[in-house]
């Protein structure tokens, strides 16, 4: 009897040993899954003492170069506060909402109760009240990255302002496509009868010719030596066995960068300027140019993250380089009533044409502003641009609700666009197979946009057409009619309907792809007058002294209407000669 007491009282010592060892535990390891923008976020939490000592990111599919510094700032944070009780970042709202839903996973899981941090008084990363460079450049985008590498290679101090948390901008979530006539790649692939020429025309067509003919040929000029020049100064790895043809121009010679997004030019372009010693300055959002009494501008007021005013002082002068308005409803609508809330943007949320404002209240005159270009094949649900649709560039094709063709797939943007919107329900469905992918290679080259258009029901993959057809309520009937004429076209080379200027391929075999798309604002063609110099230009004609402007936010040489692959090519070589002139100074 006293032998199986002494075994109850041993079990019930060891039940509270347990018991009183998981209650006091305090340091682990924990994973927790959080929903991003593109899919899931796993992280690995440390905790230790029971504060968090560090975060890992184990898993997640969203824009890396957009992604990382978010995360950065975002554990920085939490390890101060020892809390997951954070705000997000601005301008990263579902990436950052997904990771702190990770972490918060992470430290439930764990079962530890954090202590209170203490809260400091300093704030480390407090920007002087004002600061001096020889330049000073506004937006960190392809052009003002461009814009700093070649004033910092003159031997100039120079400093990057950007509002967001991220470097990049509209680069950096594009397809990052560059047109280039007679590139190396055309070479490799035996196309030929490129030229500067050849392209200046396609240019100011696609801009129904009112683009400035001086500047689009300067574009086209030095289009070539851009692209050399991130290939070989920069080196940004471009695919050597695949160009894209956009629609509007005559041939392909759109060159296209490793992994198929803007993200392989700005880590390139970042890496550069920081290696020629340029400071970069995130959150940190200009609201004003500073003039002397003689017009000249001398820098730039701002706001940094902790609403504190900061001065950019410059001695040489400003560069703009911040992007249209594509994400400003009320602008959009001051300048075209057409495009106001019913569009969503491809744009990225800074996108709001702080630049131009300001510039215009410096004296800077303005240009076709109400020019506004949708992009046809965009994400119904978010207005993002869909990368995995560049297979439209390989033979892809458009139909509507009744499965049928109604535009040539490789017109116009602006184009397409209207005739998308012109469609039962303002829709299109694009249509491709295996075929079509090998060319493009876009499912392996954008795997997350796949899974994240799979899970929304905005895509579909089927054996069949008729299995295709059925899970979006196609008419089948005359969407086998439509593919048994693409076929034939495909075969004799002559597309009677409407004439595809790249040649249509075989949809004779599966598997199919069928994703639901609509038009969503994707570049403002209207900005700033600048002359072959990039300076600013006022009302008058005449250059505003010390201030200089590149890419979007000028607004005299897209025209009407932008060709695909022209951004790019415009924000390099005007970010450029724009960061020579200022360095010259």
């Amino acid at each position: 009897m006293k032998r199986n007491w002494k075994v109850l009282l041993l079990s019930i010592l060891s039940v509270l040993l347990l018991f009183g060892c998981a209650t006091a535990k305090k340091s682990g390891k924990f994973e927790g899954v959080g929903n991003g923008k593109h899919g899931e976020i796993k992280v690995a939490v440390t905790i230790t003492d029971a504060k968090i000592t560090n975060i890992e990111v184990v898993q997640q599919d969203e824009n890396k170069g957009l992604s990382d510094p978010v995360y950065n700032e975002l554990k920085e944070t939490i390890i101060a506060q020892n809390s997951a009780d954070v705000d997000v970042v601005s301008g990263a709202s579902a990436t950052s909402e997904g990771y702190l839903e990770a972490v918060k996973d992470a430290i439930k899981k764990s079962g530890i109760t954090l202590v209170a941090a203490k809260q400091t008084a300093t704030n480390k990363n407090e920007l002087p009240a004002e600061q001096t460079f020889d330049v000073v450049i506004v937006g960190s985008g392809g052009a003002g990255l461009s814009a700093a590498i070649e004033a910092a290679e003159a031997g100039k101090s120079v400093a990057i302002v950007e509002k967001m948390p991220t470097v990049g901008g509209n680069t950096l979530i594009s397809g990052g496509e560059m047109n280039a006539p007679g590139n190396w790649v055309q070479k490799n692939l035996g196309i030929t009868g490129d030229s500067v020429e050849a392209y200046y025309n396609d240019t100011m067509k696609g801009g129904d010719n009112i683009g400035d003919p001086k500047l689009v040929h300067l574009m086209a000029e030095k289009a070539l030596e851009s692209a050399e020049w991130l290939r070989d100064d920069v080196h940004v790895e471009f695919l050597s066995d695949q160009l894209f043809q956009f629609g509007g121009h005559s041939f392909k010679r759109a060159l296209i960068p490793k992994g198929h997004t803007g993200a392989e030019l700005v880590s390139k372009l970042k890496a550069k300027a920081e290696e020629l010693g340029v400071k970069i300055f995130l959150n940190v959002k200009a609201d004003e140019l500073i003039q002397d009494a003689n017009g000249r501008v001398t820098g730039v007021k701002a706001t940094d993250k902790a609403k504190k005013e900061v001065k950019f002082l410059a001695n040489n002068g400003v560069v703009l380089t911040t992007g249209g308005f594509g994400s400003n409803v009320e602008m959009r609508k001051e300048y075209n009533k057409e495009y106001d809330e019913r569009y969503k943007s491809t744009d990225t949320v800074g996108t709001t044409g702080d630049g131009i404002v300001m510039a215009q209240k410096a004296g800077a005159a303005l240009k076709n502003m109400e020019y506004i270009q949708t992009y046809p094949i965009a994400n119904p649900k978010t207005g993002m641009i869909s990368l995995l649709a560049d297979t439209r560039f390989d033979g892809a094709i458009l139909v509507n609700q009744e499965g049928k063709r109604f535009v040539e797939e490789l017109d116009r943007r602006d184009v397409i666009s209207k005739a998308i919107l012109a469609q039962t329900g303002g829709y299109a469905y694009q249509i491709w197979n295996d075929k079509i992918d090998a060319i493009s290679k876009t499912k392996e080259a954008h795997k997350a946009e796949y899974d994240e258009l799979i899970r929304e029901g905005l895509l579909v993959k089927a054996d069949t057409i008729e299995e295709a057809a059925k899970f979006f309520d196609i008419d089948i009937n005359n969407l086998k009619e439509t593919i048994a004429k693409v076929n034939e076209y495909a075969k004799t080379k002559d597309d009677k309907d409407f004439h595809h200027r790249g040649g249509l391929v075989s949809l004779e075999e599966g598997p199919y792809y069928i994703e639901k798309a609509v038009p969503s604002v994707h570049h403002t063609m209207g900005g700033v007058v600048i002359n072959e110099k990039t300076e600013v230009l006022n009302e008058k004609g005449e250059p505003i002294p010390g201030l200089y402007a590149a890419g979007e936010l000028t607004g005299v040489i897209q025209g009407k209407n932008r060709l695909g692959g022209n951004a790019i090519t415009d924000i390099i070589t005007f970010g450029r000669i724009a960061g020579k002139e200022v360095g010259s100074k």
